[in-house]
């Protein structure tokens, strides 16, 4: 589960208590809602279902794997879906491969959605073995379905353009400019990342 209402307020509430810009930024976007997603393999394989699609197409997509499938999705009947069947549904070829990577390790008992590591990172580097999960993609899966404070996705575009409004820059910094940007916000990255989509969409910002 994702960071509460709570979380998130009291989180950008110690980061603005130290940074003017922040604290600005709060007083004219105001509090944003939690972003919160289910924990396991269901919410991965939402994710590669998504990549590169609309939201409307990812939709469709979705509702005919679940009627193929089950709505519990589970790793093993996605493992012995023949191809034809999971293309009728709309899975490409490519996404076949990260979706039967995903539910292959879950199966094996390789990957353990339910208790991956406390470390950030290492969570990260085992959430990436799945094909077609990027450090991104495991960024956003330990900020929304399992809630960690810290996690900072500097890669997204949202996140770069949101930051760069917040600190005054005429233009938006880079991944690594974001990410450097951020480490004053620590340990509070989880409720600045989630406050950064929010204020993404404030044009008075």
């Amino acid at each position: 589960m994702g960071l509460s209402a709570q979380q998130i307020r009291d989180g950008l509430d110690a980061v603005a208590k130290d940074d003017p810009r922040v604290a600005r930024a709060l007083e004219i976007a105001g509090y944003p809602e939690p972003r919160i997603r289910e924990r396991g393999h269901r919410t991965l394989l939402r994710t590669i279902v998504g990549q590169q699609v609309s939201v409307a197409a990812a939709d469709s997509v979705w509702a005919k794997l679940e009627a193929e499938i089950g709505s519990e999705m589970a790793p093993d009947r996605i493992v012995d879906a023949d191809f034809d069947s999971l293309r009728a549904c709309g899975l490409s070829r490519q996404k076949q491969g990260y979706a039967r990577s995903l539910c292959e390790l879950v199966a094996a008992d390789e990957l353990d959605l339910h208790n991956l590591p406390a470390d950030d990172e290492e969570a990260i580097a085992q959430l990436t073995r799945i094909k077609g999960i990027g450090r991104w993609s495991a960024e956003i899966y330990l900020l929304f379905a399992e809630g960690r404070p810290d996690i900072w996705p500097a890669g997204d575009l949202a996140v770069q353009k949101a930051t760069g409004k917040i600190v005054g820059l005429e233009e938006a910094p880079s991944e690594k400019e974001t990410r450097a940007i951020a480490e004053d916000w620590r340990p509070h990255r989880g409720a600045m990342a989630v406050f950064t989509w929010h204020a993404y969409y404030v044009p008075t910002l």
